[in-house]
């Protein structure tokens, strides 16, 4: 069973999470960019493993957590046509949901995706650094928390901790470590998610130029693929995009939702 969270009515569209996080991570980001435009359905699900949904001992790949959103699909859009974004892993699974229903999706939005290259070991990431520290922006959270922030952010601001705080670590303590280890063993989907046909759709794909987690260099490759993509590389911005960049992240999102609607496009 899949827990998930459901906004407004309309076009659906399906937004995944990044790894051990959960749907709010999601909703936290992309409600902003959705408030005053009518005719959209925002579904939010908990991957299996995180959140509050369970992953039963049979979940044991990445391909097992694709199929689950299958599911979900099937379970909550059914034939619709509808919209994906993802973020992170997220992206990593949007992407192969694109593959495989490319025929329903309208568009597809990746926030900092993992790129060609799945295993952490082979990326190719720049350094990590702090363009905008802020001594206050980490004085209200607690330590656990605090350390977790300050590991990701390119800037460390009080606003940024606070959406970290309300966005991102509820998910991060809620993730079965257990489940997440075991999926790890199996984490590449056994069929990369560019193998079928180009995607032909108003596409965005937005990385941060110091996300020293899944970087920007590797995502260039994906171009190829996506010919209707918008591809922004974006400075004083890490693997929290969202949070590093609200302003730049709102635009792009919106100009991606526009060409989405464009009642001119195939």
């Amino acid at each position: 069973m899949v827990n998930f969270a459901e906004i407004g009515d309309g076009v659906p569209v399906l937004a995944l999470h990044g790894w051990t996080a959960d749907h709010r991570l999601m909703s936290g980001c992309l409600e902003p960019v959705f408030t005053g435009r009518g005719g959209y359905r925002r579904l939010y699900p908990d991957l299996p493993g995180m959140g509050r949904s369970p992953a039963p001992p049979a979940i044991t790949s990445s391909d097992d957590l694709l199929a689950a959103v299958h599911d979900f699909i099937d379970k909550t859009i059914g034939d619709q046509p509808f919209l994906v974004i993802g973020e992170s892993y997220g992206g990593y699974l949007s992407r192969a949901v694109t593959r495989d229903r490319a025929a329903q999706v309208l568009g597809l939005a990746l926030i900092c995706p993992i790129g060609t290259i799945v295993d952490r070991s082979r990326r190719t990431l720049p350094a990590k650094r702090v363009l905008r520290p802020d001594p206050a922006g980490a004085a209200g959270l607690d330590e656990r928390t605090a350390e977790a922030f300050t590991e990701m952010a390119v800037v460390q601001s009080p606003s940024a901790a606070a959406r970290f705080r309300d966005e991102i670590m509820p998910g991060l303590d809620l993730a079965d470590m257990s489940a997440i280890a075991r999926i790890e063993q199996r984490w590449e989907l056994s069929s990369p998610p560019e193998s079928g046909a180009p995607f032909p759709r108003p596409t965005l794909i937005l990385t941060g130029r110091q996300d020293h987690c899944v970087g920007f260099v590797d995502q260039f490759a994906l171009l190829p693929h996506y010919p209707r993509a918008t591809f922004a590389v974006l400075d004083i911005a890490g693997h929290n995009l969202q949070l590093d960049q609200p302003a730049m992240f709102d635009t792009l999102m919106g100009d991606w939702l526009d060409r989405a609607a464009d009642p001119s496009e195939p």
